[in-house]
């Protein structure tokens, strides 16, 4: 009986789970450094939703809101301070490649709240009947 194995296969459980640790760790290091180390006026308050790190560990997609600050010109300012922060992940981290750091603006929070006004506005014009079919429909317990 042959038996067939990918290339890769037993090393593929371990990259994902590896490559996540990855991620966050920098997540966190980066929630650190940035409030600390970035002097740079474009950048507002700035909050890390995700590091997203390609498989070769070569670069890392860094998403981030911004408040007090366009979210273009925080994009700016912080891909200014990027090799900056490379440095500083550099000499925090323990692994063989630091990934080159590239801001993204996450406009997921931005959906999020237009998805909760349009169904705020669909609800809206449904709301009062659906409020008196919840009081209608409560049963009426008889007092002993």
């Amino acid at each position: 009986m042959t038996v067939f194995a990918l290339p890769g296969a037993m090393k593929a459980s371990r990259k994902p789970s590896r490559g996540l640790r990855v991620a966050d760790q920098i997540q966190r290091d980066l929630g650190e450094l940035i409030p600390r180390e970035v002097r740079d006026p474009r950048v507002g308050l700035v909050t890390l939703t995700g590091v997203e790190v390609t498989p070769d560990y070569a670069h890392a997609k860094v998403f981030f809101t911004v408040i007090g600050s366009q979210p273009e010109v925080a994009a700016r300012g912080l891909n200014a301070a990027a090799g900056h922060l490379h440095n500083l992940l550099f000499k925090r981290l323990s692994i063989h490649t630091i990934p080159r750091l590239h801001f993204v603006h996450d406009t997921s929070v931005e959906r999020g709240f237009a998805i909760d006004r349009l169904i705020a506005t669909a609800l809206g014009d449904k709301g009062e009947d659906s409020e008196r079919a919840t009081t209608v429909d409560k049963p009426e317990h008889p007092k002993e």
